[in-house]
């Protein structure tokens, strides 16, 4: 499409008539009259562009196409922590709750890759089978460490034993279903300590040393704290371990910025229900409510779970789900969380309206059967 401007001279005035050429009819049709004082003594015919359906300048849409490339630049300059990779190869793991489930795991693939594994736990007669189990599988010695996260000096002498930490997993942790009128307060305290206060102690323990390790090596290292889906939304039945498992999301923020500067990264894992030793008793022990909102499905295998927590770890993600719905459930809770993944910060940003809703949904169906459990309740 083509236009043409006609400069009609005349001897106090110039007329400029606008027309357009409208392919391929030859057709030229009237658009407009522009009069401007002007002495113009020749007559020329000057080409300009419009578009089909506009008179608009073509440049006035640059910022229309522009919008969407300024905004991913934005986006990508807004991530932190910058993602690197965290080397396993050669370095010195540190996972506690290493006899069984997750952590056994775990210790399993870091071995694999070439890593020297250090497991705490307990129970000397389950690290030892760990060990065994591990030395089959791999080929590889791993060291062992009896201690109870609890006990603060027990877990310093155990890392001091060790030796300096490159990456140090948290994945200890006890669960115990029950509404919070029926459960004893001794419960209760016995998660909070092993599930937030032995966390504490991990990190604390190891942390100088790790900070003089990334400094001697000048390798990123990594803390990585094993939570659960119950660290993201809160489940009747899981009052005492929700609450001890949304703590550490408030730990691993602050800690993050804490440790930055030292080239540590922290991660955040959140599996969903684990085929472990103790998930048997675990659902056993739930409520009637419990199974009915959160399900009594199975759950994911402890290897699948130890592997997407290691590429989360060797990824520097803060935020690591386990799989499809909990990746679901990260975008919907991501909140003011670090975010080194510009992909994943996409999502987070253009799902965020629509995840709410569909939060609202998932509420409304959790109320909605409680309401009807009680009724029925009410109703024998």
């Amino acid at each position: 499409m083509s236009g043409l401007i006609h400069r009609l001279s005349h001897s106090h005035s110039l007329v400029l008539l606008v027309y357009i050429h409208i392919a391929p009819s030859q057709e030229y049709r009237w658009i407009g009259v522009h009069r401007a004082q002007k002495q113009a003594p020749s007559l020329r015919a000057v080409p300009i562009l419009f578009s089909q359906h506009s008179m608009a300048s073509p440049l006035l849409l640059l910022p229309v196409l522009m919008a969407p490339v300024v905004f991913a630049a934005v986006l990508a300059f807004l991530v932190r922590p910058r993602p690197v990779r965290v080397p396993i190869k050669g370095r010195h793991v540190f996972i506690t709750g290493g006899s069984s489930g997750i952590g056994l795991a775990l210790a399993r693939l870091a071995a694999a890759e070439g890593a020297h594994v250090s497991i705490l736990a307990r129970r000397a007669a389950q690290l030892q089978e760990a060990r065994d189990a591990i030395r089959l599988a791999t080929g590889v010695d791993v060291a062992i460490f009896s201690a109870d996260v609890r006990d603060a000096d027990a877990v310093a002498k155990a890392v001091e034993a060790a030796g300096p930490v490159d990456v140090l997993v948290c994945n200890h942790g006890v669960f115990t279903p029950q509404e919070l009128e029926k459960q004893d307060l001794e419960e209760v305290r016995f998660m909070v300590e092993v599930n937030l206060m032995g966390t504490f102690n991990l990190i604390k323990a190891a942390l100088p040393t790790m900070k003089q390790r990334t400094k001697v090596t000048g390798l990123p290292a990594s803390i990585a704290i094993m939570s659960s889906q119950a660290g993201q939304v809160g489940v009747y039945g899981y009052t005492a371990y929700s609450a001890s498992k949304f703590a550490l999301r408030g730990l691993a923020e602050a800690l993050q910025h804490e440790v930055i500067a030292d080239d540590i990264h922290v991660s955040m894992i959140f599996p969903p229900d684990t085929e472990t030793p103790g998930f048997a008793e675990e659902h056993r022990r739930r409520p009637d409510l419990t199974n009915i909102i959160a399900g009594s499905s199975g759950g994911m295998k402890a290897d699948d779970v130890a592997k997407k927590a290691l590429d989360g770890i060797k990824s520097s993600r803060f935020i690591v789900p386990c799989n499809f719905e909990g990746t679901m459930l990260s975008i919907a809770t991501a909140g003011l969380s670090p975010q080194s993944s510009f992909l994943t910060a996409l999502a987070e940003v253009l799902g965020a309206g629509f995840m709410r809703f569909m939060g609202l949904c998932f509420q409304w169906n959790w109320f909605s059967s409680i309401e009807n459990w009680h009724s029925k309740k009410k109703g024998l």
